[in-house]
């Protein structure tokens, strides 16, 4: 055994040296069958299940109008926003206090989901999740007493 021999075996260069000439072969024989005409499989028009036009997509979103009374429906609003529906949430009706806990909790669910909430009127907010993009503003004439009530 020659010293060249030895410190390639020390160094284990041989096994290295005879998986860099395997992985050659390997990769030859890859650029081989792709080079050659695959058979076509002949499938009816109708297997085709996994596409899906986007007009049917849109049509499924929906927008949910809520008016919750007490604090308790605050989680079912959240659950709309999970199921990616935009909901419009009315707070006219509750009371003042109730109605700063219903906020605060679907402030903390539209974060999570990756949402957003935004006031669209007097005690009415929107809440969108990450799919529903809203584009544009309204603007309203507030008066001292609603500014105060927020």
């Amino acid at each position: 055994m020659s010293i060249k021999n030895r410190f390639k075996s020390f160094f284990a260069l041989e096994d290295e040296e005879y998986e860099y000439m395997e992985n050659e072969e390997e990769q030859s024989e890859i650029e081989y069958e792709q080079q050659q005409p695959m058979p076509q499989k002949t499938q009816p028009q109708t297997s085709k299940q996994n596409v899906v036009s986007l007009q049917s997509i849109q049509k499924s979103s929906k927008v949910i109008l809520s008016e919750p009374r007490v604090y308790a429906e605050a989680q079912e609003i959240a659950d709309q926003l999970k199921n990616r529906r935009a909901v419009v949430v009315n707070l006219q009706s509750i009371q003042k206090d109730q109605a700063k806990r219903i906020v605060d909790f679907l402030s903390g669910t539209v974060y999570a989901i990756g949402g957003d909430i935004q006031r669209i009127g007097t005690n009415i907010f929107l809440c969108t999740p990450d799919n529903v993009d809203v584009s544009g503003s309204i603007s309203e004439f507030v008066s001292d007493e609603d500014h105060q009530r927020w």
